[in-house]
């Protein structure tokens, strides 16, 4: 797509935006012919790799190493974050139950009840 070319002869009289564009297209031309700056890289021994390898396969978790006691407050507090989601939902079932009874009253005859019988 053709880029638009406005005319830049008084910078002050022209608009935020277009400014910012401006100067935005100037800093992409002023990064696309500055030489690329080399990454200085700690010296601690460790083999860094300047490309990372894509794998289209995906990856393989070989080894998690977390805490017992991390990971049972995380299933706590993953058991607690479920108790609203569990009373919204079972309050949406119940509406949506009810709301099916008073619309579809043939629907009644499959309603199933339950007795309590003592044992003998």
């Amino acid at each position: 797509m053709a880029e638009p070319r406005f005319s830049m002869t008084a910078d002050e009289d022209l608009p935020r935006t277009l400014r910012r564009e401006k100067e935005a297209r100037e800093r992409e031309a002023q990064d696309r012919d500055a030489p690329p700056q080399s990454i200085s890289q700690p010296d601690d021994g460790y083999d860094y790799v300047e490309e990372i390898a894509y794998d289209p396969e995906g990856v393989t978790v070989t080894k998690l190493d977390i805490s017992f006691f991390h990971l049972m407050l995380f299933f706590i507090k993953a058991a607690f974050a479920a108790i609203p989601a569990i009373i919204i939902f079972v309050a949406v079932c119940i509406l949506i139950g009810e709301t099916l009874q008073s619309q579809l009253p043939w629907l009644r005859q499959f309603e199933f009840e339950l007795i309590m019988r003592p044992p003998k």
